[in-house]
C-alpha cells in the first residue's frame, strides 16, 4: 500500500511553504530543535518502558538534579539517545543511510551501558524477540541489513514516505542489535526525513499502541498502511509546528481556541489528531495559532 495522493499533495504544499519561509531563519529552526529534544528523547525512552518522566528527562539533559532515585541505566540512555539525535544533525547531508552510520549510532547509544553489545550486529547465540515476533536468526541479520539498505539507496521511484515506513518495519523485523533497536529506528526515520529536507518527527509514547499495531500487521499481512499514516501523521504535525513559528503567530493552547471560538473542545482535538488543522503538540499539550480559522467542511484530507 502507498500513502494516498491528497496527502502526498497536502505535505507537498506544506513543504514548500516550510521552504519559503525558513529562509534567514535556520537559528530559529535550530532553537526549536533544541528544544524538541527532551521530548524527542523521553518519548522514545518511554515507548521502551523507561519510567522516566519528561520533567525528568529534561533536567538529566541540563545535568541537573531529579528529585527521585533513577537508575544509572535510564540516565545513559536519556544522555546518549540526545547525544545520537545531536550527532545526527550535524551529518546529515554528509551521508546516505549505510550500515556504517547504523553502527555508528548504536555504539554512541549503547556505549557506557552495555559495551560488550554496542556498536555491532547480534553475534551466533543472540536471539531477540518482541512481544510473539522472534527475529531473524544472527546468522541472517548482516545480509538482511545489506539488503533493506540496497534497496532503500538504489530505490529513485518511489514516494519518499513510502521508502522510509517501510525501511523501518523491515529494520525493526530483522531487529539486527542486542538492545537499542527501538531507538535506532526511529532515529534513522528522523535522520532520512532531514535527508530529504523535512524537519525531525517525535513518534509520542501515547500512541505507541498505534505505532506498535504498524508492525504486526506488516509482519502477518505484508500491510504497510498502518506504519504510512503514523509516519505521515507525525511529520504532518511537525511541519505545522514549524510553519507556526516561523510565520511568527500567536500560539495557544487548543482547550483556549476552543473556548475563545465556541467550538466543541473534543472535536477540534479529533481534528487536531488527524492533522486536519494545523495544531501540534509541546509537552504533550495540543497547541495552534491563535489566528487560525476553523472550517469544518475544509480542514479535512
Amino acid at each position: 500500500m502507498a500513502i494516498t495522493k491528497p496527502i502526498k499533495n497536502y505535505i507537498t504544499a506544506l513543504k514548500s511553504e516550510f521552504d519559503f519561509l525558513r529562509k534567514g531563519k535556520e537559528s530559529l529552526l535550530a532553537m526549536i530543535d533544541e528544544v524538541e529534544a527532551p521530548e524527542s528523547v523521553y518519548n522514545s525512552n518511554a515507548i521502551e518502558n523507561s519510567t522516566l518522566t519528561l520533567k525528568e528527562t529534561e533536567k538529566i539533559l541540563l545535568d541537573m538534579e531529579v528529585s527521585r532515585d533513577v537508575s544509572v541505566r535510564e540516565v545513559y540512555e536519556a544522555k546518549n539517545l540526545a547525544r545520537v539525535i545531536s550527532y545526527l544533525q550535524t551529518k546529515v547531508q554528509a551521508t546516505e543511510v549505510s550500515k556504517e552510520i547504523i553502527l555508528l549510532l548504536h555504539q554512541m547509544l549503547i556505549g557506557g551501558i552495555n559495551d560488550e553489545i554496542s556498536g555491532r550486529f547480534r553475534k551466533p547465540g543472540e536471539y531477540v524477540r518482541v512481544g510473539t515476533h522472534i527475529a531473524p536468526v544472527p546468522e541472517l541479520v548482516e545480509k538482511m541489513m545489506d539488503e533493506i539498505i540496497s534497496k532503500y539507496t538504489s530505490d529513485l521511484s518511489d514516494y519518499f514516505l513510502d521508502k522510509i515506513a517501510k525501511f523501518h518495519l523491515d529494520f525493526e523485523t530483522i531487529h539486527p542489535f542486542c538492545d537499542g533497536n527501538g531507538r535506532i529506528g526511529r532515529v534513522l526515520i528522523c535522520f532520512q526525513l532531514q535527508r530529504f529536507g523535512f524537519p525531525m518527527i517525535i513518534i509520542r509514547d501515547r500512541d505507541k499502541k498505534e505505532y506498535y499495531k504498524s508492525f504486526d500487521k506488516y509482519r502477518e499481512q505484508k500491510n504497510t498502511k498502518q506504519i504510512e499514516k503514523v509516519v505521515s501523521l507525525t511529520l504532518t504535525e511537525s511541519l505545522h509546528k514549524r510553519i507556526t513559528y516561523l510565520k511568527g503567530e500567536k500560539i495557544v493552547a487548543l482547550s483556549i481556541f476552543a473556548k475563545n471560538n465556541n467550538l466543541s473542545a473534543s472535536a477540534i482535538t479529533n481534528a487536531a489528531r488527524r492533522q486536519n488543522i494545523p495544531a501540534f503538540r509541546e509537552k504533550g499539550v495540543w497547541k495552534i495559532s491563535e489566528n487560525f480559522i476553523y472550517n469544518p467542511g475544509k480542514n479535512s484530507l
